[in-house]
């Protein structure tokens, strides 16, 4: 590893709808807003960059997969963040009323990879995850 600093990410996905998607991701997860037009608005999404543009035939769509005896949308985007970010995300989400894929828990319990995790859709229906993990040396843990 080099002493660089880590590079941020972009992602661009498509809604169904631009104004639930800015109320879900301004109100509801807390994302300030940057750019935007009539098509497609740029999220800042703890830090990175986030693009929502407007396509309803595309939104939405995934299939799923088993993972830990779950299902899990094979479709998603999410953070890692730390584990108090973690808790208190999961509480503001189960305060607002979201409508979990997968509740917030702990998978792979006492084994390498141990996380926090917790899936859920914005209302264009894409599968979001936030995780978090005890000790970050163990997110490439086999």
């Amino acid at each position: 590893m080099t002493d660089q600093p880590t590079p941020l990410f972009h992602l661009a996905f498509p809604v169904s709808n631009l104004e639930e998607t800015l109320t879900f991701y301004r109100d509801v997860l807390g994302c300030d807003t940057g750019r935007s037009s009539d098509h497609w608005i740029d999220f800042d999404f703890w830090g990175h960059q986030v693009v929502a543009h407007l396509s309803p035939e595309e939104a939405g769509k995934s299939s799923m997969n088993d993972v830990d005896g779950h299902a899990v949308p094979a479709k998603h985007f999410g953070l890692i963040l730390e584990w108090e970010q973690w808790e208190e995300l999961a509480e503001r989400l189960e305060n607002e009323g979201i409508d979990f894929i997968i509740e917030p828990y702990v998978r792979f319990e006492g084994k390498p990879g141990e996380q926090a995790t917790m899936f859920f859709k914005d209302p264009s229906g894409n599968a979001l995850e936030f995780k978090a993990f005890r000790n970050k040396d163990q997110i490439f843990a086999t």
